[in-house]
């Protein structure tokens, strides 16, 4: 009989899913045995350096020389001084894997061999939890995984893999470390590895369609705006475009761009936070728009089409208390592919998810308004959509962006400025008085 304890949210629904083999008891008087892990990419260089460089010359950046597990590259890339990460593990015991996804540019599955995860958490907010043989994970998200040890003592693969469903691929390798059980008396399982392929869209989509709230003490009460209460409807396209290239680095006449409703973000000398508080002017505009510009087939044969964006430093406005609906459209203008996007300040409602372009008219009808589950990062699809769904409560200057760091250097981001209540409680803190200014202002 296993007991994992310190997880409240765990109830004996769990035991559905093992009820041949094992019974999970909580107690909110113990913890369970925790672990953290770091997907990451590996390059051979300064990576500051790789991005400046690139940006200069107006080019993508290079791809990474390798993927890492906790700083480790595993016993895949040949390099003879690493070690493999090694993860030790005591039988019939249960780990808590709080796993995160700090790569620059790759969404990755990770998986244990022969062993079962069990999702628990996403973005620090509880989900209906699920079995599944591996996860998907976005730059900048969170994921909370329990994983039984209840396999043949020995040794077992963990590994990650890049998704990517874009043109411009990243490096399709496979790093690995080892869960391995105390006084492990075999060698390493070499088991094949239950990786979905770099470009398996199917197995990207069956993962992230299972993510559900839960309504358990620790999360907030769910609640969601309802269609009545949507006042701020956004409709947002996600591209990467060109702009005219004119530094003396300049490989071309054009360089990489990216965009949100084709606007590429140009970031002030001055923060927004401080000029929007200042009534400091000529530093944002309050106009960013809330429809693309100009209506196409966002998700057909882009081949021919104007790729070039306009620049700004254009700012969302909302009221404090708005019920904001944003739908997210990814298109195939430049390589095309999924970008996770992430809003600060703020967990919303992902209560919806589609292929092809959003219909406003027929596509809300499949949103999931019972049990949507609360993020901050979400993957938005390739020739796809998302729709999110939250009330805009936290007043203050809020950065959105792609967790891409190749895009978010280009120019997919924004802010999303939430004005002050007409209550103390509602309203932006002011600075202290202590505060250091900025020079000139």
């Amino acid at each position: 009989m296993h007991t994992v304890t310190g997880l409240a949210v765990l109830s004996m629904e769990l035991s559905s899913f093992y009820q041949l083999r094992t019974i999970l008891i909580l107690s909110p008087l113990q913890t369970p045995i925790k672990q953290s892990y770091f997907v990451k990419s590996w390059y051979n260089g300064d990576y500051k350096q790789i991005i400046d460089d690139a940006l200069a010359a107006g080019v993508a950046p290079r791809t990474a020389d390798a993927y890492a597990i906790n700083g480790h590259l595993g016993d895949t890339y040949g390099c003879p001084n690493d070690t493999i990460f090694l993860m030790e593990v005591e039988s019939e015991n249960i780990y808590l894997l709080r796993i995160i996804n700090a790569a620059m540019n790759e969404e990755q599955f990770f998986t244990i061999t022969n062993h079962t995860l069990i999702v628990v958490a996403q973005d620090a907010s509880y989900v209906r939890m699920f079995t599944t043989d591996y996860i998907m994970i976005s730059p900048g998200q969170t994921m909370d995984v329990l994983v039984i040890a209840d396999q043949n003592v020995g040794q077992y693969y963990m590994a990650i893999r890049p998704f990517s469903d874009s043109a411009a691929q990243p490096s399709d390798f496979i790093t690995t470390g080892v869960f391995q059980y105390t006084n492990n008396e075999g060698g390493l399982n070499a088991s094949l590895i239950p990786l979905p392929a770099m470009n398996d869209t199917d197995a990207m989509l069956n993962f992230i369609n299972q993510i559900r709230y839960t309504n358990v003490s620790q999360n907030p009460t769910i609640n969601v705006p309802a269609d009545t209460d949507i006042n701020r409807r956004l409709y947002i396209t996600i591209a990467t475009n060109t702009l005219p290239c004119n530094t003396s680095e300049c490989v071309s006449d054009d360089r990489f761009a990216a965009s949100l409703n084709n606007v590429s973000f140009v970031s002030p000398r001055i923060d927004i936070l401080q000029a929007y508080y200042r009534n400091i002017t000529g530093v944002f505009t309050q106009d960013f728009p809330f429809n693309p510009p100009v209506f196409y087939n966002f998700t057909g044969n882009l081949t021919d089409f104007n790729t070039v964006a306009g620049e700004g430093t254009r700012a969302i406005v909302v009221n404090y208390g708005d019920a904001v609906e944003m739908v997210l459209q990814t298109t195939r203008l430049g390589a095309g592919g999924s970008h996770p996007i992430h809003l600060h300040g703020f967990s919303f409602y992902w209560v919806g998810i589609g292929t092809g372009n959003f219909n406003n008219e027929t596509d809300p009808s499949t949103y999931n308004l019972v049990d949507p589950p609360l993020i901050n990062t979400v993957h938005s699809p390739a020739a796809g959509w998302v729709a999110l769904r939250f009330f805009a409560k936290n007043p203050g200057v809020w950065y959105m962006h792609c967790h891409f760091e190749r895009h978010n250097s280009w120019g997919m981001s924004t802010v999303l400025i939430v004005r002050n209540g007409s209550t103390t409680e509602t309203s932006m803190r002011p600075p202290p008085s202590t505060m250091p200014r900025c020079p000139g202002t």
